[in-house]
């Protein structure tokens, strides 16, 4: 009789070791609770879940918990990280993503869809994929605004001397250098103590990031700028990639180009809710930016876009005929 009680003890232990079977995902990413990075990853994670069927499953690691956005890409070639979701690193990954760093070349979401579909594909995801590095959707990091502790932000004179955080991406620099800011990229987990403590004036974010990583609590002024449309990406590392089953990949790739449409949604009402929940605290005051000033200043960021990055020429006229 004992014998038997140890013959299903063990059995039922089996069971129980095959249930939990499961190969983790991970997906990092740098966002906040709350944050539209966090809601597309948990979104997405959730969607591929139920379609998994239990033998894989992914599972988010956000607020730059499994690093900064460098760190992960390099982790997705590493292949100790599965996905990721960056945003304008990309740009210091393969140069032709610089495109999404161009001061208002993308006007609203309809534009990009039309970008996304004629150029991202064919243009910049094959470049991603030379640095080990495949895109399977673009999602949105969103249309940034600039916050600072000194003075509203009305034409880039007013940027005189503020420094000025921007994430790691050469062209981000440049154009806050042309704009007369004191640019410094910074990783994103690092920016609220920066600005708490002065060590940065400012910093330019979407309303999904200012608002969850609580940037304008510690800052005076929001100033809508509108200055740059980032997307992001939820990338893998190619290595990786291939080494999951065919089934298992074409279910992440659709899920993944599904939760694009949500994403959108969301991120139009974000841009309406947060701003006014930012109005509302009292912590910050908020002032329209001259955006014809802007443009007029950023003309030296595209010749330089145009004359260092092969073919960007041609992508930039066509991007900004698809506005039209």
């Amino acid at each position: 009789m004992c014998m038997r009680r140890i013959a299903v003890a063990a059995l039922a232990a089996l069971f129980t070791l095959g249930a939990y079977a499961q190969t983790e995902l991970k997906l990092g990413h740098v966002g906040e609770p709350g944050s539209l990075i966090g809601a597309a990853a948990d979104e997405f994670a959730k969607r591929a879940n139920e379609k998994l069927g239990g033998k894989y499953k992914i599972v988010t690691y956000g607020s730059s918990q499994l690093g900064g956005d460098k760190e992960l890409l390099q982790k997705l070639k590493l292949g100790t990280v599965e996905f990721a979701e960056p945003s304008t690193v990309m740009s210091s990954e393969a140069d032709i993503f610089g495109v999404f760093e161009m001061p208002y070349l993308v006007k609203n979401r309809e534009h990009m869809k039309r970008i996304e579909k004629e150029l991202f594909w064919s243009k910049m995801a094959p470049e991603a994929e030379k640095k080990n590095l495949k895109i399977l959707a673009v999602w949105e990091n969103g249309f940034r605004h600039i916050t600072n502790s000194k003075r509203p932000i009305v034409t880039p004179a007013d940027l005189k001397g503020i420094k000025l955080r921007v994430p790691e991406g050469k062209w981000r620099v440049k154009m806050f250098q042309a704009y007369g800011a004191n640019p410094s990229p910074m990783k994103f987990s690092e920016v609220f103590t920066a600005l708490q403590t002065g060590v940065m004036d400012g910093q330019e974010n979407p309303f999904a990031q200012i608002y969850s990583a609580k940037f304008y609590e510690v800052q005076k002024y929001l100033s809508l700028t509108g200055h740059v449309y980032t997307p992001s990406y939820l990338a893998v590392g190619t290595k990786k990639w291939a080494s999951l089953p065919a089934d298992v990949r074409k279910t992440l790739e659709s899920t993944a180009k599904d939760v694009q449409a949500w994403v959108y949604e969301k991120a139009a009402k974000d841009d309406e809710v947060l701003l006014e929940k930012m109005k509302a605290s009292g912590s910050i005051q908020v002032n329209q930016a001259n955006k014809d000033a802007f443009i007029a200043a950023s003309k030296s960021v595209y010749d330089d876009f145009a004359k260092e990055v092969p073919g960007a020429k041609d992508v930039i006229e066509r991007a900004i005929a698809l506005g039209k």
